[in-house]
């Protein structure tokens, strides 16, 4: 796979596996990645945590069956976890936090809450999640290639760092 070299190590700017239920080898391929990418600390502890959600979700709810992929420009490091039952829209993600009550929409609130940008995708048979995390706090991520036609932010603000 082609790759640029970072301080003598080479760097992919894409991998993708499947989503199974094993979740802590997944975890420690997402965590890999993003660290290698060059994200670190509390921002990548909330990106591994919110690709998580995301993976959860789709074994819930998406057909227990889907991707995850992730891929870097250098600037933003993007998680896109895709479903192969296409049921996740826009619509579904909380305006504000659920309270204690809810039964869901925790996870898609959580997302929204540590990634600096959240976009969903849905065209028939396919829903895909965009997480997106800034490498470079000069950049702001506006939801690239998933938000165009078909697709909504979820969150488009930036956490102070």
């Amino acid at each position: 796979m082609a790759g640029r070299r970072r301080g003598g190590q080479v760097v992919d700017h894409h991998r993708q596996w499947p989503i199974t239920d094993d979740l802590a080898t997944l975890r420690d391929d997402i965590q890999r990645f993003a660290g290698q990418a060059g994200l670190a600390g509390a921002r990548l502890d909330d990106l591994v945590i919110a690709a998580n959600e995301a993976a959860i979700n789709v074994l819930e709810h998406g057909g227990g069956a889907g991707t995850l992929a992730m891929s870097t420009d250098g600037a933003v490091l993007a998680v896109e976890v895709a479903d192969e039952v296409g049921t996740l829209s826009p619509a579904a993600v909380p305006g504000r936090r659920p309270t204690g009550r809810s039964v869901r929409g925790f996870g898609l609130w959580l997302m929204g809450e540590l990634c600096d940008s959240v976009t969903i995708e849905q065209v028939p048979g396919r829903s895909t999640i965009r997480l997106s995390m800034n490498l470079d706090t000069g950049h702001l991520d506006t939801g690239g290639p998933a938000a165009g036609a078909g697709a909504a932010p979820v969150r488009g603000n930036v956490r102070p760092i």
